[in-house]
């Protein structure tokens, strides 16, 4: 009898604890599949990514060693931005600002702690939501800029350019990155049925971002795939993996090529990518053009250890800073101007560290990896600082440094083996 109860009540752990583990990942699936909706706020995004940690809390969130660096140097270039923002608290946008600034933090993390446990399946959802998320924002941004919804061509563009779900063709572009790495690893690497099903998805976020017109997305998309491809030949575990990576690469070049080319032949699509392209903007030449304004933004930052205070910088210049970095100085005087860079840099020195660890989700981390170093390149040209899937990047990098621990060359062979069961 005894027996019989502790063998039910054995049973009823197990099968809650699987209950827990399908409604957390079914929650990162959520959190990433709602990552393409923020034309409003507070976002679909904003308030699962709120709700989903509550619950994690709730059924199980562990701080790790590892994140500290990380938890201090979000909290120092934070506190930067509170104290620069201290003159300006009385504007609604400042505070929002900053406060913004906190959560973006917060959800930093968020993803760490998630991330770093049932790593690969976590991953996994991650990657479908993303993928569903941004399937949205791209076909709702191609609806708009070919008005096929009543309507939808003042809503889903600006400026003749299609923005989707997002408020900024800029960000709608840059968002687009991750999922469609992705979807071209599918491409190159898995069987015919899920790499044709894969391209389709690949070449609908492709015409989305070149209708995005955003110059920094198709250099982004067009490096951080050459590079994620070539990390994906180098890490492969066999010729003929290598030589496939290889050979569908260049396919999907040519086809892409040829596709472009045919929707080039629009004299409207043509006509804006010609105008998009040229390197002589008006806004970004001239003493106060985007890299003028670097310039004088750096010198003045010398002079100014508490900044100038978020989102006032355009009552100096006749716009805004345009560089992430420029902008923790300005903002948030010499505490976030330092601690903001030394944060990137110190995770893209992790990530490059990280690429030849033998784990399970290695694949999602390449893609991750290279989408990450493209907004890291970015952000010297644009303000990628409240960027939701940066954070959300950045946060995801860092749990793959905890949860690669155990993969790591002496690492105990124990902690890889139930590694491997958790992520099953």
């Amino acid at each position: 009898m005894a027996y019989t109860a502790t063998a039910e009540g054995s049973l009823r752990s197990t099968t809650s604890a699987r209950g827990v583990l399908a409604l957390q990942r079914a929650l990162v699936w959520l959190v990433g599949a709602t990552g393409a909706i923020v034309f409003i706020e507070p976002s679909p995004y904003e308030v699962l990514t709120l709700g989903a940690a509550i619950i994690f809390c709730a059924t199980g969130l562990r701080l790790r060693l590892v994140f500290m660096p990380l938890l201090l140097l979000l909290f120092l270039v934070n506190i930067g931005y509170s104290i620069g923002a201290v003159p300006f608290l009385d504007k609604p946008e400042v505070a929002d600002w900053v406060a913004t600034s906190w959560y973006m933090a917060v959800t930093v993390m968020f993803f760490a702690m998630v991330v770093a446990e049932d790593t690969a399946a976590r991953l996994d959802m991650l990657r479908r939501g993303l993928i569903v998320g941004a399937l949205i924002a791209a076909i709702a941004g191609i609806a708009g800029y070919f008005n096929l919804v009543p309507g939808g061509h003042d809503l889903l563009t600006l400026y003749e350019r299609a923005r989707g779900t997002f408020k900024d063709p800029n960000v709608l572009g840059a968002f687009l990155i991750l999922p469609a790495l992705f979807t071209l690893q599918s491409v190159v690497s898995d069987g015919f049925g899920k790499a044709v099903r894969s391209t389709v998805s690949l070449g609908i976020m492709a015409l989305a971002i070149l209708l995005a017109f955003s110059r920094a997305a198709w250099g982004g998309l067009v490096i951080t795939a050459a590079f994620m491809l070539a990390l994906m030949v180098l890490t492969s575990r066999s010729r003929a993996q290598r030589s496939r990576i290889i050979v569908m690469a260049v396919v999907a070049v040519v086809i892409g090529a040829m596709l472009i080319a045919v929707l080039l032949s629009f004299d409207s699509i043509g006509e804006m990518f010609r105008q998009r392209a040229s390197f002589d903007q008006s806004y970004d030449e001239g003493r106060f053009g985007r890299f003028g304004r670097h310039i004088l933004g750096a010198d003045m930052a010398l002079d100014l250890p508490f900044g100038i205070g978020p989102l006032q910088f355009h009552n100096y210049f006749p716009e805004d800073t345009h560089n992430s970095y420029l902008n923790a100085f300005m903002s948030g005087g010499w505490i976030a101007g330092i601690c903001y860079p030394a944060l990137v840099f110190v995770t893209v020195i992790m990530g490059f560290r990280h690429v030849f660890v033998r784990a399970p989700w290695q694949r999602a981390y390449l893609a991750i990896f290279a989408a990450f170093l493209g907004t890291v390149g970015e952000s010297f040209v644009i303000d990628t600082d409240h960027w939701r899937h940066f954070w959300m990047m950045l946060g995801a990098m860092w749990g793959m440094f905890a949860a690669a621990q155990g993969y790591e060359p002496g690492a105990d062979p124990a902690l890889i083996e139930r590694d491997d069961v958790g992520a099953a």
